[in-house]
């Protein structure tokens, strides 16, 4: 890492080996997790029947204000862990019956992890590397994962600049987000599954709609599909749930996404001629899919 941080488009330029902290939240060469076990929430061909090997990294570049894991976001929880731990942790997963290592929020971490994925594949790390992030992601440091990660899943939450600002205070989110995917897909490239249909290499957009935000979730659709059509899968999500810290500021976000909105966001991607992605039936707000950060999998 160099000594000025700038993995993440906020570039915020925290001397983070000196104690600083980033915009992030994190600081030091110590990798900060909260959580790394076997996940079944993710889409069928990431989780499987045995599950995704998932690392939860504490910190978040983003940090949007209705976010589901503000309890990490903000790095106020997690234990840190070296390099060569964290590699160990990689190969634990794997003989835990993982289907991929799903790093998850690692976007601040990344040269430390790019360091213990080589030493996890010398040791014996067979399964895929999954690169689960918010989309805010920049290019170069994109370029650090060739040859480590095998499938984005890759959020993208806005078009709409004034969206992007009001809840994440990124205004440029939409531009790094573009350029930041067709990185992905440079990487990625087109969908490979195993027979099993799992996931080999590839990219998959999700979109989280918002309550009142389905035109933002049209364009993210639109821009998505016509740039890339079936390179990429698209992955439409009605599962927001309002969170209390996020809806006293911002009261539009204090309910969940009608029936009507989410219908009206698949109708619209299926009539663009979006044939390859997933969608969430029935009310997936009811559910939770915010596990116990309880440091499971962190310390033997």
């Amino acid at each position: 890492m160099s000594e000025i941080c700038s993995l993440c488009p906020r570039e915020c330029g925290a001397d983070r080996q000196a104690g600083a902290y980033g915009i992030c939240g994190v600081s030091g060469e110590k990798i900060k997790i909260a959580r790394a076990a076997l996940h079944r929430w993710e889409e069928p061909c990431i989780s499987g029947d045995t599950g995704s090997g998932a690392v939860f990294f504490c910190g978040c570049p983003l940090k949007c204000v209705y976010c589901q894991n503000r309890e990490i976001a903000h790095a106020k929880t997690g234990i840190e862990v070296s390099v060569n731990r964290l590699a160990k942790i990689f190969i634990d997963l794997q003989q835990q019956g993982a289907a991929n290592i799903n790093l998850v929020t690692p976007t601040h971490y990344t040269p430390q992890i790019v360091e213990a994925a080589e030493r996890a594949r010398k040791t014996g790390l067979k399964v895929p590397f999954v690169y689960n992030c918010s989309g805010y992601e920049k290019v170069e440091t994109l370029k650090l994962l060739e040859g480590i990660v095998d499938v984005y899943l890759t959020d993208f939450k806005y078009m709409e600049t004034d969206l992007a600002d009001r809840y994440s205070r990124a205004p440029d989110y939409p531009d790094a987000a573009k350029a930041a995917l067709e990185e992905m897909v440079r990487q990625a490239g087109s969908p490979v599954f195993d027979e099993q249909g799992m996931l080999m290499r590839g990219v998959i957009v999700r979109h989280l709609l918002l309550p009142s935000c389905v035109r933002n979730g049209k364009a993210v659709v639109k821009y998505v599909h016509e740039t890339y059509g079936d390179q990429v899968l698209l992955s439409l999500m009605n599962q927001y749930t309002p969170m209390e810290s996020g809806t006293a500021i911002y009261p539009e976000l204090g309910r969940k996404v009608t029936k009507k909105e989410y219908e009206k966001l698949v109708d619209y991607a299926l009539n663009l001629g979006v044939g390859q992605g997933y969608i969430q039936e029935g009310d997936t707000a009811k559910e939770s899919f915010i596990p116990d950060f309880d440091g499971t999998g962190i310390i033997k």
